[in-house]
């Protein structure tokens, strides 16, 4: 029984050691390992120019070939269910805005060669709006919406 207690503690130690000294070389940044983020795009207040520093073009076409599901009363904001198909061939990036927010970018996915357009999560929504999906596929903008009665908001109030 004390032989296994003392290997615990042996390797708990032994990685410890060698997680500090990998962080203390600088080898365990976690600026270098995470994906980029597109800081301006989410700070954005207006949908052109949001999707145009997101994107690339300030408009998008209504497809009917994007499905968003979504509850037609979310009971609470701040745990809205969302769900986007893209049938779409060729999608490169999906993303998720919710008009009313504050901050109305609310998702942004990139989607690898040969992936499925599709994206489910959850999102936070302070007042009752649109969500809109927007969906880049062949350099060009698509998009669908659908409208979400919020009963309880979920961005601070």
């Amino acid at each position: 029984m004390m032989n296994i207690r003392r290997r615990i503690l042996l390797q708990g130690s032994l990685t410890a050691a060698a997680l500090s000294a990998a962080a203390g070389a600088g080898l365990l940044v976690p600026g270098r390992v995470l994906a980029a983020w597109p800081e301006k795009a989410f700070k954005m207040k207006t949908m052109p120019e949001m999707l145009k520093e997101l994107l690339g073009a300030e408009a998008a076409e209504e497809s009917g070939d994007i499905n968003i599901k979504a509850p037609d009363i979310a009971e609470n904001g701040s745990v809205v269910p969302i769900t986007v198909t893209s049938g779409i061939a060729g999608s490169e990036s999906i993303s998720l805005i919710a008009v009313n927010n504050p901050a109305p970018l609310v998702a942004s996915y990139e989607l690898g060669e040969g992936t499925e357009g599709f994206v489910s999560t959850r999102i936070k929504m302070g007042k009752s709006g649109d969500v809109v999906a927007v969906v880049k596929a062949g350099g060009k903008l698509y998009s669908a919406r659908k409208e979400v009665k919020v009963t309880i908001g979920g961005c601070g109030g």
